[in-house]
């Protein structure tokens, strides 16, 4: 993976996390914030994490925003602020900036603004909580659309041992494997194997990121429920 650099604009619980991910997976990140508390708890883990309005032009340029690849603004409690950092930026030169929306009007004046991507992390957690709650056996879930997601599922007892082309997924439910995730005895993790075969065994611990419409990944915790 290429290494690239980041600005994260807002250093609350949302944007800590994301400039800590990013920063722990090799990349560069700035993260920005007014509150001194904030900073300071960040400044170890951050390439750079600098206190300043995120309002003044002038202070950001002098912290090197110009220079990163993507910026996020993750301001969501002070909308005014959002749209004025999002405005400096794209007026800055960025042209990847993610930002976060409160509101669905927040939302649709930051696309005006030409954002890269508005993210809403509520409704976006909430729908992931519902979905979990109705198919109890996802481990994760995105949404593609209203009628296909992608999720995460523990592999079934019945599946150990068995290639994906006997365990006929696709044939019987209409479910594209994407991805097995199997986990490993070192510190790396788990291995995953991206866009497995037909060929490919299924073991016990496995974890497959299915595709498909919410009606066939449903019927397919159905009869995972019956199984147990």
């Amino acid at each position: 993976m290429a290494k690239r650099s980041f600005a994260v604009i807002g250093l609350g619980r949302f944007g800590s996390a994301i400039s800590t991910t990013l920063a722990e997976l090799g990349h560069d990140v700035i993260g920005v914030d007014g509150n001194e508390d904030r900073v300071r708890a960040l400044a170890d883990a951050l390439t750079l994490a600098v206190q300043l309005d995120a309002t003044d032009e002038k202070a950001l340029l002098r912290a090197g925003i110009k220079d990163v690849d993507v910026a996020v603004v993750s301001i969501g409690e002070n909308i005014e602020a959002s749209l004025l950092v999002v405005t400096l930026l794209r007026e800055i030169g960025i042209r990847n900036v993610i930002a976060k929306a409160v509101t669905p009007l927040h939302g649709r004046i930051l696309e005006k603004l030409g954002v890269s991507r508005v993210v809403f992390p509520e409704r976006e957690t909430a729908i992931r909580l519902a979905h979990s709650l109705v198919i109890p056996n996802v481990l994760d879930y995105i949404e593609l659309s209203g009628e296909y997601s992608i999720v995460d599922v523990p592999a079934p007892p019945d599946f150990f041992g068995k290639t994906l082309k006997e365990i006929g997924l696709r044939s019987r439910f209409g479910l594209t494997t994407i991805a097995i995730k199997r986990a490993t005895n070192t510190s790396d993790g788990p291995v995953t194997n991206i866009a497995p075969g037909p060929d490919d065994v299924v073991r016990e611990g496995d974890v497959l990121s299915l595709l498909g419409s919410n009606e066939r990944l449903g019927q397919l915790d159905r009869m995972l429920k019956t199984r147990k």
